[in-house]
């Protein structure tokens, strides 16, 4: 008589991390809530609310949906304002994010930046914060995706480029389209709550958390896994 016993799943360990830039990496939600606010009171007077609506989503889809036909005049305008605004931002670390990225590091994890941000806002944040293409030596913007976000095009492409399996990666998002697009992708997902209330994140990700300070790499291994 032979017994068959059936071998133990293999651990899934979390092989790379997958970091939104705004409300993620950087404080900077609060400021572009400001920004998008001033505009939307300019342009919009008879709407409230419409810079909350926005977060998460590209500068061409913004313009697409609020500043086509008689607004589109108006995109040169707004662009160079937004350019200017974002020479002039406070770039602040989320709390916690320089040791879990220590952590990860330290582990052998790779670590990338997935943002919808495109290069020249890049060389803003690098003029200000020099030091995190050293943090983060690996950077995606808009220009490296065909797809915008809540698409996963972005996350799975850059899951490719580390040449990681998707099921080993996790999604740091802060905004629901950057939620969405790592669900859609196949990944595991972690929101934080710098941006959107916690109770609105939850049904879109695994795990919520305000920031970085009591994230380690072993509770990813253990959020991958379902423990």
């Amino acid at each position: 008589m032979y017994l068959c016993t059936q071998l133990p799943q293999a651990m899934r360990t979390l092989k790379a991390a997958l970091l939104d830039l705004d409300g993620v990496v950087f404080n900077t939600e609060p400021q572009y809530t400001r920004f998008w606010g001033e505009q939307f009171r300019e342009f919009y007077p008879g709407e409230e609310g419409l810079e909350y609506k926005v977060k998460g989503q590209t500068l061409v889809q913004i313009f697409d949906t609020y500043y086509s036909g008689n607004l589109y005049s108006k995109r040169k305008l707004i662009s160079s304002r937004l350019h200017d605004y974002e020479n002039n931002m406070e770039y602040s670390y989320v709390d916690g994010l320089l040791g879990f990225v220590s952590q990860l590091r330290d582990a052998g994890r790779a670590i990338a930046i997935v943002t919808s941000s495109d290069i020249p806002k890049m060389e803003a944040v690098y003029g200000k914060r020099p030091d995190l293409k050293t943090l983060i030596p690996c950077i995606l913007t808009s220009e490296d995706f065909e797809k915008s976000k809540p698409d996963p095009d972005c996350y799975l492409k850059a899951a490719k480029y580390l040449g990681v399996d998707i099921a080993d990666c996790i999604v740091f998002e802060d905004s629901f389209n950057g939620l969405k697009a790592g669900r859609a992708a196949g990944m595991t997902t972690i929101g934080l709550a710098t941006t959107n209330d916690p109770s609105s994140l939850r049904p879109l990700c695994d795990l919520v958390v305000s920031n970085f300070t009591k994230l380690t790499v072993e509770k990813c291994d253990k959020l991958l896994n379902k423990i």
